[in-house]
């Protein structure tokens, strides 16, 4: 019924640190040279037992040292405006609004604004990005970066091939990293085929976005269900009848909002259906961008709607599964209040659950429940270490989604 892992307890008494000397020994590791330093997951200080104060010093030093390194190895792809990874090539163009001089609190917005286009020659999408680009101008956000990438292909699904996923976090990591970007007011918006792409990648990368707003777009296979925590604008003309893209729209919008009656928490949307307007609004979708700016990312939500996309992915905010274990279709909902989080439903035969002592204090026990049929997955205390804060920054290469502790649960 129950798997849970999380430190071995190999070292011998002599060689384990305490929680203070293990970060420590952590903070003497990080002056090493990368190439020297080995896989921190071998380190006999990466298991030892934090307490809360320590593995924030912890997370705060493993922070510091990948904000150094992504600042050092990431600087020439920026300058380029030219990321390479997934086999692909993203290229993009900035335009910048409000004050270079004056930085909000938390760092600047960013909004990625993906153009149309699709199966065509190479020399269509690229005039459809120039006129994203153009764009900017008209959608004009009070203050923050505006990032026009040229999709690295030119097929009918250019914006949610999975390469895609990759390109993008990389994106946001250099944005972040680079140019004081603030994770929780990071925006996702596209027209016709980007719109497409916003259909399918606010759910699927979720945790990624403060918002997001789809303009003219079809959504093709998926669902909206994974978007419980991504407040989601949607526009589409009256007219725009081809591919039936404004009676989707009109079915999205009732979905949206009877996910949002059962559940007041979340989902949380925007429709319009504007009214004698076909396929081109004349920027009436404009609306979405000040609508985008009033909310903010919530990293650690009380609720968690996860739905596996085609393209797979191993963490969802708090939740994650076992590398390699995930499967198109797959549904996980989950919730959590103080010290205990409940399984609401899930198809999924194992799930990781991940702590931190933002969530719980985690001197004290935490309990996973499932909810039907009601039964006790796990119940104790569990670890904070320097591993797991270490492995969850690898995973996601976000400050605000480091974890100290998790429980491997089977689900009945």
């Amino acid at each position: 019924m129950l798997s849970a892992v999380l430190w071995c307890g190999g070292l011998q008494a002599a060689d384990a640190p305490d929680s203070k000397q293990a970060v420590d020994r952590l903070r003497i590791w990080l002056t090493q040279p990368v190439e020297s330093r080995g896989e921190i997951a071998g380190q006999p200080f990466a298991k030892a037992p934090l307490t809360a104060s320590d593995a924030e010093r912890a997370a705060d030093l493993l922070w510091t040292a990948r904000l150094e390194e992504l600042r050092r190895t990431r600087k020439s792809e920026m300058d380029a405006k030219r990321i390479e990874a997934a086999g692909k090539v993203l290229r993009y163009e900035v335009v910048r609004f409000g004050s270079a001089e004056v930085v909000p609190p938390g760092g600047r917005s960013l909004f990625i604004s993906m153009h149309g286009g699709g199966g065509a020659p190479a020399r269509v999408n690229d005039s459809q990005w120039t006129n994203q680009v153009r764009l900017a101008k008209g959608y004009a956000p009070q203050e923050g970066i505006y990032v026009a990438p040229r999709a690295p292909t030119d097929t009918w699904n250019l914006w949610h091939e999975a390469h895609i996923d990759v390109l993008f976090a990389r994106l946001v990591e250099n944005f972040v990293a680079l140019e004081g970007v603030n994770p929780d007011r990071v925006y996702l918006m596209g027209y016709s085929a980007g719109g497409d792409g916003v259909y399918q990648l606010a759910p699927r990368m979720a945790d990624w976005w403060a918002a997001a707003a789809m303009s003219a777009g079809h959504p093709n296979e998926t669902q909206p269900f994974g978007l419980r925590n991504v407040p989601f604008a949607l526009q589409v003309g009256e007219l725009d009848a081809a591919y039936r893209r404004n009676a989707i729209a009109a079915e999205w919008g009732t979905k949206l909002q009877a996910l949002h009656a059962a559940d007041p928490g979340g989902y949380e949307n925007l429709v319009k259906i504007p009214a004698g307007k076909p396929h081109w609004m004349g920027m009436e979708d404009r609306v979405a961008i000040p609508w985008m700016e009033a909310r903010t990312r919530k990293p650690l939500p009380d609720r968690v709607a996860w739905r596996q996309d085609d393209v797979l992915h191993p963490r969802f905010y708090w939740l994650g599964v076992p590398e390699g274990t995930a499967k198109a279709e797959q549904q996980i909902l989950a919730s959590r209040s103080g010290a205990v989080v409940t399984v609401e439903a899930s198809d999924v035969p194992q799930i990781r659950v991940l702590w931190n002592d933002a969530m719980a204090d985690l001197d004290k026990a935490v309990q996973v429940t499932l909810a039907n049929p009601p039964i006790t997955l796990w119940d104790g205390k569990v670890e904070r270490t320097i591993g797991t804060l270490s492995r969850t920054l690898e995973e996601r290469g976000d400050r605000r989604l480091m974890f100290s502790a998790e429980v491997l649960v089977r689900v009945p």
